[in-house]
């Protein structure tokens, strides 16, 4: 048996080709922009409105990019007419209300990870979308990119073999002296939804089934978690995701199995390159990207596509993916003791 060394092409699509829609923008922060900024450069697809607690920030966002309507209220943004499709881009402890809001409106929406604050809260947004037959999907850019269908292609492939261990890691430096939002219980602050769901949504992307969680962690003196270590297991793969908002970590990930490695360098969860190891350490192959740039397009074109479509989930995102991701980041959540200001627990309906 021959053993193949070279890693699959990519088969994303050019979001380029994706059928224009007519994007509703909710909450213009900083998300947003980079979000707005990907969109005018890589898609066809067009902002017609956005909307903000502040009339002021709305109409100074819509000028930044493009003069399109502003509304000083989340509930006129749903109701306009012209508006395809709802991105919200608020803070996580807003994003259940802000996706039913659009829901409710009759509006497909596209939600910021992480999805919600918790699995329940996810549960009932994703029965309203299915309820009322509309597009719902979870923001996990990271999945549509083409650096990404190279590596679960090489994974189901059985370029690395047997699959072992997933170890990634996701850290910055935002705390104490970044966003104050981070450090706030009320805002569902802290390293894990920000920044730990990447390599957890990584891991469970390769790791089928249940997974066996194990988190250790600090908190900061608000009660969010400023770092943790989890460990997921699925039958004898075993992944570590490590994130921190206290420290600048590496931020790459490795792939291992039985015969071979995937090496994703830089900021693994952003557009770059994917290598191709051995078991000798010898580089066999290297996906390179043509273009590191944005990389939030790719997931704007898969809604506009699925919504063009008539359908209402991705199967590169679908919701049972999002509520398992954040089951697992609710478990965390439990075993390193951290509660949001009305939740009983993480996980209670």
């Amino acid at each position: 048996m021959v053993r193949v060394t070279a890693l699959p092409a990519p088969t994303t699509p050019d979001p380029k080709d994706a059928p224009s829609l007519r994007w509703g923008i909710l909450a213009p922060g900083g998300i947003a922009a980079a979000f707005a900024s990907a969109l005018l450069a890589g898609t066809g697809q067009r902002i017609v409105a956005c909307g903000s607690r502040s009339i002021d920030r709305a109409r100074e966002f819509a000028s930044q990019f493009g003069s399109f309507t502003a509304y000083g209220s989340y509930d006129e943004l749903v109701a306009d007419p012209t508006v395809d499709v709802v991105y919200v881009a608020s803070p996580h402890s807003a994003h259940r209300d802000h996706a039913l809001l659009a829901l409710r409106a009759g509006k497909p929406v596209l939600v910021e990870k992480a999805f919600t604050r918790n699995a329940c809260e996810a549960r009932e947004v994703i029965e309203e979308a299915r309820s009322r037959n509309l597009f719902c999907m979870e923001a996990m850019w990271s999945r549509f990119l083409p650096r990404y269908d190279v590596v679960r292609q090489a994974a189901a492939d059985g370029l690395l073999g047997e699959l072992d261990s997933i170890v990634a890691d996701h850290g910055q430096l935002l705390y104490p002296a970044g966003p104050q939002r981070l450090a706030e219980p009320a805002l569902a602050g802290g390293a894990l939804l920000d920044l730990g769901v990447y390599p957890i949504s990584l891991a469970a992307m390769l790791l089928p089934g249940e997974l066996d969680v194990h988190a250790t962690g600090s908190l900061t003196p608000t009660g969010v978690d400023r770092a943790e270590t989890v460990t997921l297991r699925s039958g004898g793969a075993l992944a570590t995701c490590v994130s921190t908002m206290s420290a600048r970590t590496a931020n790459t990930a490795v792939i291992a199995g039985t015969s071979g490695r995937l090496e994703l360098p830089g900021w693994f969860y952003q557009r770059g390159p994917v290598r191709l190891v051995g078991t000798d350490d010898v580089v066999l192959d290297t996906y390179a990207p043509e273009s590191t740039e944005h990389g939030l397009h790719f997931e704007a074109a898969e809604v506009a596509r699925r919504v063009s479509a008539g359908e209402t989930q991705s199967p590169l995102m679908p919701w049972a993916e999002t509520i398992r991701v954040l089951e697992v980041m609710d478990e965390v959540r439990a075993q390193l003791g951290v509660r949001y200001p009305g939740e009983d627990g993480p996980s209670t309906p």
